[in-house]
């Protein structure tokens, strides 16, 4: 915060030197080619990343670090509940789903920054051949690097959907929030790859031959479309013990 100047010189407190020198600071680092990942970039240097018009991560890539959080978050919450003696080993193995899907969708969300990459690259071609050959094959790519997440997600909701049933009363809200981040998993690779197979007719394909060409990408779009309502079901079957206020308004 500017709080006053002398010839021309402008005067920052000593907090906001500090912010301003780290956020330069990281800035300096993305500018010497580190590369920055979901799994070993800090959250501020990867928000940092994404705020950037790079598209190198994006929206994709976002998609798997709201994967990552719904995988935190049902590992947190698993470990909080306490169990009877027939449901621990379900709880267990819950939380173990969970720690691991948590690393995976933090590695998938690096592989789509490498396909949103490539995709990028290809429509910079100019065009003629070369750029139809090279949009066709980085869009596929994308679309499947976004259909593997999304089965990760839809994987998922079976463990948020025992927890919202049996889980530690308490945290439900935490259940909501996760189910929330699962959502929006959900809804970024049903988008991405509904997206990047519409991005095949540049090259002179119809949506139709795109259909009979990709019939396994196609059919994905209708599996994410069933998740996000079963999500959606789940949320409204718990968000009034989450969000009790509502009730009154």
């Amino acid at each position: 915060m500017e709080i006053g100047t002398r010839a021309g010189e402008s005067i920052i407190d000593g907090s906001h030197r500090v912010r301003l020198h780290d956020f330069w600071g990281t800035l300096s680092r993305m500018d010497e080619n580190t590369a920055i990942t979901a799994q070993n970039s800090t959250v501020e240097e990867w928000t940092l990343a994404l705020a950037q018009s790079t598209g190198t991560p994006g929206g994709g890539a976002g998609t798997g670090i709201m994967l990552a959080i719904a995988a935190s978050l049902t590992s947190m919450v698993a470990g909080y509940t306490d169990a009877a003696d027939s449901q621990r080993a379900e709880v267990t193995a819950i939380r173990e789903r969970a720690q691991s899907l948590r690393q995976e969708a933090l590695r998938l969300a690096d592989e789509d920054s490498s396909a949103s990459k490539a995709f990028g690259a290809a429509f910079r071609l100019g065009k003629g051949p070369e750029r139809d050959a090279a949009i066709s094959e980085a869009s596929v790519d994308a679309a499947q690097a976004s259909a593997v997440l999304g089965k990760k997600a839809i994987d998922a909701v079976d463990d948020l959907a025992w927890l919202a049933a049996n889980g530690k009363r308490a945290l439900v809200a935490d259940v909501v929030v996760a189910l929330g981040a699962l959502r929006a998993a959900v809804a970024g690779a049903r988008t991405n790859v509904s997206f990047d197979l519409g991005s095949l007719t540049s090259s002179g394909s119809t949506l139709e031959q795109v259909r009979e060409q990709h019939p396994v990408l196609w059919s994905s779009v209708g599996e994410l479309n069933a998740a996000l309502e079963r999500i959606d079901g789940l949320t409204a079957g718990i968000d009034h013990d989450a969000a009790p206020t509502d009730d009154m308004s």
